[in-house]
């Protein structure tokens, strides 16, 4: 592989001030939602007493998870060796804290109280993997800023595999964790299960790279560095492979939960009578989110074109946000199991009465807020890259080392 240089992305001011300026919109709506709320009280969202989590919640889990899997390219290269890989690495690095702390922002502002936060990071119930997950996102921004470091100095560089392997451990710690929020949680039946945990490790692969892939097409296209079709082309076989890794959980969790009589009602909840639940599983999820960008992928014309490329990721984050609409909030709406064998016919709190499904009806501040911390990552990665050399001069097919790549 030849020498490879890095530098700043250059594109022309007016067009990088006309981005930020855009991206700045979503995230003064997502302050003002955030004031609103505090304002008004958390009666303003869609959230009541049964669903508890919303769509800022899906939002920042979505965010979260794919931070962990946005940092996949630089284990690849650091970890495992492959040298094509390499020169992505600090562009993953970046991209990794940047959505983490995306998710993060969404998660504290909807808190209902973010000025007792200190409170949260100080005081510690360690039977909880709520104070778990704390050390584990604040950790992992320390170690991969630490990683970034030993790339992009060059006294450090002999500890760059060191730093990755502890970042590739941490990340998985990490999704671990996020998942296991909804694997320990024994109180909702959609959740309690200990597929969680690695199921969230593939799907963080499938967003992160996801999220990287069309990071690095814009950056590249937009300024006309060389891409070439070979590390584009290993970047998005990757993708449907953990595409369809994501599939199979899908199938075997769902398979399992049907294994049980007792899951049976949330079973049909999910996949058959659970309304806009079970629309978001099969439309956007599985076949928008799963079956179409799989068959684009690895379609013989449409998987090497670079349109469609872009646009079958697209349809993955479109179809991770559904995931987790559907984990998250139609977990929550299929009633708890409060009196098994009886039905509640009467509560002041509405506890599935009758066995009805909670009602949820997403607010736009909740919307707006998540979206916020989207155009914040996208926005953290495009300052960093414009004042920082994360982008490597040239990816053409002559910069990278053929019979390197072909192993």
């Amino acid at each position: 592989m030849k020498k490879m240089y890095f530098r700043e992305w250059a594109i022309e001011s007016p067009k990088y001030w006309g981005i930020l300026a855009f991206l700045g919109l979503f995230i003064g709506a997502a302050a003002l939602s955030v004031l609103y709320m505090e304002h008004e009280g958390h009666y303003v969202t869609g959230m009541n007493n049964q669903v508890v989590w919303g769509t800022p919640h899906v939002f920042a889990v979505f965010l979260i998870v794919a931070a962990s899997g946005a940092l996949n390219v630089a284990s690849i290269g650091s970890v495992f060796g492959v040298k094509l890989y390499k020169p992505l690495a600090p562009l993953s690095g970046l991209l990794a804290i940047m959505l983490l702390v995306g998710g993060l922002l969404v998660l504290v502002l909807d808190l209902g109280r973010p000025d007792r936060l200190l409170v949260a990071m100080t005081t510690y119930n360690f039977k909880s993997i709520f104070a778990w997950n704390i050390y584990l996102y604040t950790g992992f921004m320390v170690i991969v800023a630490a990683y970034l470091f030993t790339m992009m100095e060059r006294k450090a560089n002999q500890y760059t595999q060191q730093m990755g392997l502890l970042a590739f451990v941490w990340r998985l710690a990490l999704t671990t964790g996020t998942g296991s929020i909804f694997g320990f949680l024994v109180a909702r039946q959609a959740y309690d299960a200990a597929i969680m945990a690695p199921m969230f490790i593939i799907m963080s692969f499938s967003y992160g790279l996801a999220f990287f892939l069309l990071m690095l097409i814009y950056t590249f296209k937009a300024e006309g560095r060389p891409l070439g079709d070979m590390i584009l082309h290993r970047l998005k076989n990757l993708l449907g492979v953990f595409i369809a890794a994501v599939l199979f959980f899908t199938i075997v969790y769902h398979l399992t939960n049907l294994y049980v009589t007792e899951n049976h009602a949330l079973e049909s909840f999910i996949l058959v009578s659970g309304g806009g639940y079970t629309l978001a599983f099969w439309v956007f999820e599985v076949f928008l989110g799963g079956l179409l960008p799989l068959a684009i992928l690895f379609h013989p014309a449409l998987g090497i074109n670079r349109n469609w490329i872009v646009g079958a990721a697209l349809l993955v984050l479109l179809g991770g946000l559904a995931k987790i609409f559907v984990i998250i909030i139609g977990g929550q709406a299929f009633p708890m199991a409060l009196f098994p064998g009886q039905t509640v016919i009467e509560s002041s709190f509405g506890d599935g009465i009758n066995g009805q499904a909670a009602q949820y009806m997403a607010s736009l501040p909740e919307v707006l807020l998540g979206f916020g911390g989207v155009a914040l990552a996208i926005a953290g990665t495009l300052v960093a890259v414009r004042l920082l050399k994360f982008l490597p001069r040239a990816l053409d097919d002559e910069s990278l080392d053929t019979q390197v790549a072909k192993h």
